[in-house]
């Protein structure tokens, strides 16, 4: 195997870099700024989320738990 190629594909790329032509990242720049991309929004709350997961679930189980009965499996 040829070293001087694997050293070449192996070389890391540059982070500092720009990705964009200045002009498509001024153009991304202003698309970011707005529409639904400046909306202000309220900050996750995963505990909240999980209250709600729980009470859904549980509400859910007795329901089955209720139809279970209801139809005589029980």
């Amino acid at each position: 195997m040829d070293d001087s190629k694997h050293e070449q594909d192996t070389d890391p790329v540059d982070d500092n870099s720009p990705r964009l032509k200045p002009e498509d990242q001024a153009r991304v720049d202003e698309f970011l700024q707005k529409g639904v991309n400046s909306v202000e929004r309220k900050p996750f709350k995963p505990i909240r989320l999980l209250i709600l997961l729980l009470v859904v679930v549980t509400t859910l189980s007795v329901l089955s738990q209720l139809l279970a009965k209801w139809a005589g499996v029980y």
